[in-house]
């Protein structure tokens, strides 16, 4: 859940808000167009069939299913990449993939179910909306409630990120481990830091967080085991960005 603030003390104060995510199941299948006559395609098998033809190879250089406008925003430095793959435009569910490249080639190394904005995604964020920010951003400060699990980036623990217990139980937790998305915020500040260069229209606090089973506000939500995980993966040296959006956007 997110879009509050809280007064509090870490390293500059006031405690940030929310997010949300959602499953996707990624596949590609091909088939043949059989039938007989000069019409069909592919080779006849021994029997006389129509052997299938394949789908083109997946390109490794590329993060699957990213088009060119955003994958033209992945820094050429970046070396981890975290794409979330809205299931649709209106609908909070997601499937976050954490790719590693090695030499020039990107691998598949975890994926996780996921959520965000309960009300979907956008290209045009704003306040209040309850969309997740279609986008590239690099991740560059993580913090929470709980201690340090071993994190590679900064790592601010404070109280003050507790949520609100008037929230209802399940959300208890969500800021238990945060991870900034640096949308209009300045890195290398914790999480929480409230500063928003592009203006309060624009929102702002939105973070991976952790799940509490449903969508978020703007931020992208995973369990407590992959918070773990990418605390301890994400490494500053390698500049690790997020792709996020539902898949349609990100093909664009």
């Amino acid at each position: 859940m997110g879009g509050m603030r809280k007064n509090g003390v870490v390293r500059t104060g006031l405690a940030a808000m929310v997010c949300g995510a959602v499953a996707v199941t990624l596949s590609a299948c091909g088939g043949p167009e059989g039938g007989s006559g000069g019409g069909a395609k592919g080779h006849p098998g021994a029997r006389g069939g129509v052997a299938r033809t394949s789908a083109p190879a997946a390109d490794p250089t590329r993060i699957p299913d990213v088009g060119d406008r955003l994958q033209r925003r992945i820094p050429s430095d970046s070396r981890q990449v975290l794409a979330v793959y809205g299931e649709g435009e209106d609908s909070a569910e997601s499937t976050a993939v954490l790719y590693t490249k090695s030499g020039t080639d990107w691998e598949k190394t975890r994926s996780w179910a996921a959520h965000n904005g309960r009300k979907g995604w956008t290209a045009d964020h704003h306040e209040g909306d309850k969309r997740s920010p279609v986008g590239v951003f690099t991740l560059s400060d993580a913090g929470g409630v709980l201690d340090d699990p071993g994190a590679r980036l900064p790592y601010t623990q404070s109280e003050t990120f507790q949520a609100p217990h008037e929230w209802g139980k399940s959300y208890w937790h969500d800021f238990d481990y945060v991870i900034a998305i640096d949308y209009n915020r300045l890195r290398g500040n914790p999480p929480d830091d409230p500063t928003r260069p592009w203006g309060d229209d624009k929102g702002g606090g939105i973070w991976l967080h952790m799940d509490h089973g449903s969508g978020t506000s703007a931020c992208v939500s995973l369990s407590k085991s992959a918070m773990e995980y990418l605390l301890r993966t994400l490494d500053p040296q390698q500049h690790p960005v997020v792709v996020m959006g539902d898949k349609a956007d990100l093909k664009a």
